[in-house]
């Protein structure tokens, strides 16, 4: 039994009913963060693989202990504070989702007002993620003070070809992974701003509605989900 085709030509769907009863951004939306999943996934297990490659029979390598290497914290140098900062990373991010919910919801509402106050609390949110990640990532280069021997040279903090943490693959893989996140957070700051900007100019209250704070929404909570299974993977397990 057919259905009668919906024909609008304002309409990305005008060639017949809307897939899913949701609208055309959205679903692109959903399939780019589908496709994004699949590179994340791959990524984190390739950390798996050669962490479980590291540590078998054929050729076992101590891996790094993440609570003695990421146990820093500004203004308490000297104090071992294992997984603390990235803590507070991850509160950050989380919270910065919260305030995205409710941007959406305010959104719902058409109150305008209420869209662009947590969206602003977004941005701050993901531009104060950024800012711990890049304290962090220098902290990781620079090293601890005491170094460590390898091959017989005293090495300092982490690089591509050798780190004073272990083996070369878990700092290879922490500066990819983490990078990646960072620049997907990166992304999704500027289009926080892009849209706080439009909100302010009064753009989707002319069109009628908040659609466009709802994609960048749903981009939001994938760049802090993932987070979680960064957390997990690098920091915690």
């Amino acid at each position: 039994m057919s259905e009668t085709a919906v024909h609008n030509p304002n309409s990305p769907w005008s060639g017949g009913k809307s897939p899913f009863s949701v609208s055309y951004g959205k679903l692109m939306m959903w399939i780019f963060l589908l496709s994004d999943a699949f590179t994340f996934s791959s990524l984190l297990t390739a950390y798996g693989c050669q962490r479980f490659l590291a540590s078998s029979s054929y050729a076992p390598v101590e891996w790094p202990d993440p609570s003695n290497v990421f146990n820093h914290f500004p203004f308490l140098h000297g104090m071992d504070l294992p997984l603390l900062f990235v803590s507070l990373m991850t509160f950050i991010l989380i919270f910065s989702s919260v305030t995205m919910v409710l941007a959406v919801e305010a959104g719902h509402r058409n109150d305008r007002k209420d869209v662009a106050y947590y969206m602003f609390l977004t941005i701050i949110g993901g531009l104060a993620f950024l800012g711990c990640q890049a304290w962090e990532w220098t902290q990781f280069i620079v090293g601890t003070h005491e170094g460590k021997l390898v091959n017989g040279v005293l090495v300092h903090g982490a690089n591509l070809n050798v780190n004073e943490y272990g083996p070369a693959a878990f700092a290879d893989l922490f500066f990819i992974v983490t990078g990646f996140h960072g620049f997907h957070v990166f992304s999704g700051v500027v289009l926080n701003i892009v849209i706080y900007v439009n909100v302010n100019m009064g753009t989707y209250e002319r069109r009628g509605h908040y659609e466009m704070v709802e994609k960048v929404g749903l981009y939001w909570h994938f760049v802090d989900l993932v987070w979680v299974f960064v957390f997990t993977f690098f920091y915690l397990i």
